[in-house]
Order: C-alpha cells, then structure tokens, then sequence
C-alpha cells in the first residue's frame, strides 16, 4: 500500500484512456505523456500502459507502507527518496516506511511514478484513468487529497537487472522548453490560406495561461482562413493533438478533451510529439514544422521498438540473477551502491 501525505498541485491516476466511448460523449483522459508513462512502466518491470501516478508541477509526498520497486519519469519535479535526490528514468527499491517527494518543479510539467505490479485501481469503461469532471476513474474520480491511500496490485521486491534499469536523460524523447513541434495537416486545412499556413510555421507561440489538461491555448502570429472560410464547420470528431484555430490562434486539444467541436482544425500534433506539449508550462515558446503521414507513422513505432527492445533486455535474466544471489544497498561516504553477492562452490 501507498500513502499520499501531501497530495501536490495536481496529482491523479491515469493510464492510457478509455478507449472506444467517444461516440457516447465520454472523453478518454488518459495519461498528458504518454512516453513518459510508458518508459517509466517499461523500467518497473510493467506492460507499457499500467497505471501510474501524474504529478504535475508540484508532486505528492508518497509513503510506501511496504517495499515496493518504483520509477519516475517526464519532467523534472525534483524526486527525493527518503531525503536524497534521486534520478528520473531510474527503477528504485523502496523499503517499507521510505517517503518519495517530488516538491518542486525544475523542468518539464508532469512527472510519472509507476510501481512495480500496478496500483490497485479499479477500471471503469475499460480503464483506470481519472477525468475529473465526470468523477470517473482513478480515485472516485477527483484529483488525489492528503491522506489518500491505494494498494499495490502486485509489490515486486526484486526485478532482473534492478542495477541495470536505467536510461539516459532524453531517451527516446528530446525534451525541451522551446521544442519543434511536428504537425500532420487536416482535416480541415483547406479552409486555410497558403499565408496562414506558412505562418502557422514560421514564429513562435507561446503557451498562455489558459491551458489544462483540456487543452493549450497558444499566443503566436496569426493564422489566416481562407477568402470563403467562414470559420465554422460541421461538428467532427476530436483527436489528442488536433489543433483547433480560433480567432487566428491555435488551441491543441490535450487528453482531457471533448469529443467532438465545431472550429475548423488545421492539423494534428503527431504522437510521437504529444510529449513535447505535454512538457510546457505557461509561458513556455514552441515552433511548428509540418510533417507527412508516413513519415509520422514511422517515427510512432520506432518510438514503440525503442521501448519494445529496451524491455526486452532489461527482463532478461543474467547469471547473477539467479537463486542464491544475496543482493545489498551499502552507503559508503554518502553514496549508495547496490552489491550483489554469489557464494562459488
């Protein structure tokens, strides 16, 4: 089990959404990254979509109130075990009792903490995900409180390769507090001039205060309709990424959108990019760059064999993990190491 002394800024359970009920109005939530979900799942020993927790900007304080392996991933909110600093993208055994912090925000928005085994959720419509303003999902569907506690589907004490569970920084994602940020165009992009086009791409926006987990509503150059275009289409539906242009400006539909609207879109953030926009915060400049379908369907599963084969070797077991192997953290000097011991015969 787990315990939320503090409950940080905002912090909710989510996966990756609810799948297949937009049609009936229900929005899908889901994780804001949905790389950093899965990479710090792929570290804890997870399948890629589990649940995890989603810190945004100030994190929790959890108490683990049994040993359990964990991993943080996404921004930087500044991860302390028991005091210490600690990595993002690195799996961590906390003992029973250890406290995980997660107080300040030094880059990036949201952090990813995903225990070994999976939280003790229960799914609703097919998944754990919390969207608030149907209080569904998660914890009775509301953002976590102090005191909080959930149970840990399947504690894991030992993984293979515990040592070994760690990538570097940027790791199958670059990110940044002024990324490029490639765009698919459609399905309303002819209802754009060739000049709205080209400015979309050419300036920067920047992120305005009205963002959420909704969407961003973004400050930039202008983005001109073409002659005819009235500025209203048929209400279609909505994907994670669309931009929707309104009074000149894009706003990008996050995880917790609606369903279906009535503003033209120009285009989609590609997948592989959501990460990079799930990363800004308010203030916070990005460019725009158009890109291909396929060449976006590409990059998408490449982004899915990096995990795929980073998995893959990570649960390999190695001669030391087998019976027998008696396994230490020793602090030396203010340094923790992990120790593995092996009786020869």
């Amino acid at each position: 089990m787990i315990t939320f002394v503090k409950r940080g800024l905002l912090t909710t359970i989510q996966d990756a959404g609810r799948q297949g009920f937009q049609r009936f109005g229900m929005p899908s939530a889901g994780v804001m990254d949905p790389f950093a979900m899965r990479l710090a799942n792929v570290l804890a020993g997870n399948p890629p979509d589990t649940e995890v927790v989603e810190a945004t900007l100030i994190g929790p304080t959890i108490r683990f109130d049994e040993t359990e392996i964990f991993a943080v991933c996404g921004g930087d909110l500044s991860p302390r075990l028991d005091g210490r600093p600690i990595e993002n993208n690195r799996a961590y055994l906390a003992k029973a009792g250890s406290l995980l912090e997660l107080p300040l925000v030094k880059s990036g928005a949201r952090a990813y903490i995903a225990f070994a085994g999976g939280l003790a959720v229960e799914p609703q419509m097919g998944s754990c995900s919390t969207y608030v303003k149907a209080h569904v999902g998660g914890i009775e569907g509301r953002p976590v409180k102090d005191g909080d506690q959930l149970g840990l589907q399947s504690p894991r004490t030992e993984l293979p390769n515990l040592a070994a569970r760690a990538v570097p920084a940027n790791f199958g994602v670059a990110y940044s507090a002024y990324p490029t940020v490639r765009v698919t165009l459609g399905p309303q992009d002819d209802l754009f001039s060739d000049r709205g086009k080209a400015a979309f791409c050419g300036g920067d926006y920047v992120l305005t205060t009205e963002n959420d987990r909704m969407g961003f509503r973004f400050a930039g150059p202008d983005i001109e309709a073409s002659p005819e275009n009235g500025g209203n289409i048929i209400s279609d539906g909505i994907c994670f990424g669309a931009i929707q242009v309104t009074r000149g400006q894009p706003i990008i539909l996050m995880a917790d959108r609606q369903t279906a609207g009535g503003y033209p879109k120009l285009g989609c953030v590609i997948t592989v990019d959501l990460s990079l926009l799930a990363q800004l915060k308010t203030g916070d400049a990005c460019r725009f760059q158009f890109v291909g379908v396929e060449e976006a369907q590409a990059l998408y599963l490449a982004q899915l064999q990096l995990l795929a084969s980073l998995a893959e070797r990570l649960n390999v077991p190695t001669a030391l993990n087998r019976a027998g192997v008696r396994r230490f953290r020793v602090s030396v000097g203010g340094e923790v190491f992990n120790v593995e011991l092996e009786e020869l015969k």
